[in-house]
C-alpha cells in the first residue's frame, strides 16, 4: 500500500500496453486503486475527472510529452506524487522533470518495487545509487530491440523511427544477434 489514508489512487500513463498492464496488476496487488491511460489526452481527461494521489507517467507518449501532464498535475495539486518513467533518459529532460514537480525520473526497465520506493520516498531524500547500473550500450541495444519489435520487425520503419540509416540499423541488429 502506498498511502495509509483513503487517498490511494494511482494514474499510470504508458503507451506500451504490456508494460502498462503489468505495472497496473503489480500495483493493484499492493492495494492501490489504479487507473490507466495510454495517451496524454486520456490521462488529462482522467485527471480532470478525479485527481490521483500518485502518477507514473511515460515521458514520450504518442500524442505529447508526459512532462506536460506532470506539470498540469503539479499546478492542480502540489501534493500529487508523480514520477517520470522513460526509456529515453537524458540529463536535460531529468532536470526539466524535477523543475516541474516530478519527484523522480526512472529509466526503463524498472521494477514495481523501485517505482513504489520512488513514490513513497520523502521529497528531500535522494534515491540510492543503483547497485547494478545498465551499461549505455546495453540500454541502446534494449531500446533498438524494443522499437524493432514494436515496428513488427520492419527494418525500414525501425530505421525511420530511430532516425538512423537502414544499413547502420541492419549492422547493429546483426551485431546484437536480433536478426
Amino acid at each position: 500500500m502506498l498511502d495509509a489514508t483513503n487517498e490511494n489512487t494511482l494514474l499510470i500513463v504508458e503507451d506500451d500496453d504490456v508494460l502498462r498492464d503489468r505495472l497496473a496488476r503489480a500495483m493493484e496487488r499492493r492495494g492501490v486503486d489504479v487507473r490507466v491511460a495510454r495517451c496524454l489526452s486520456d490521462a488529462v481527461d482522467q485527471a480532470n475527472a478525479e485527481l490521483p494521489r500518485y502518477a507514473i507517467v511515460d515521458l514520450r507518449l504518442q500524442d505529447g510529452s508526459g512532462l506536460s501532464l506532470v506539470e498540469m498535475l503539479e499546478e492542480r495539486d502540489p501534493n500529487i506524487r508523480a514520477i517520470i518513467l522513460t526509456g529515453y533518459g537524458n540529463i536535460p529532460t531529468a532536470v526539466a522533470a524535477a523543475r516541474i514537480g516530478a519527484i523522480d525520473y526512472i529509466a526503463k526497465p524498472a521494477t514495481a518495487d523501485e517505482i513504489v520506493d520512488a513514490l513513497i520516498r520523502p521529497r528531500n531524500e535522494h534515491a540510492p545509487a543503483p547497485t547494478n547500473p545498465i551499461v549505455p550500450e546495453d540500454a541502446r541495444k534494449e531500446h533498438i530491440t524494443h522499437i524493432f519489435h514494436e515496428m513488427n520487425e520492419n527494418v525500414s520503419q525501425t530505421a525511420r523511427s530511430l532516425d538512423m540509416h537502414r544499413r547502420t540499423l541492419q549492422r547493429l541488429l546483426k551485431r546484437y544477434e536480433i536478426v
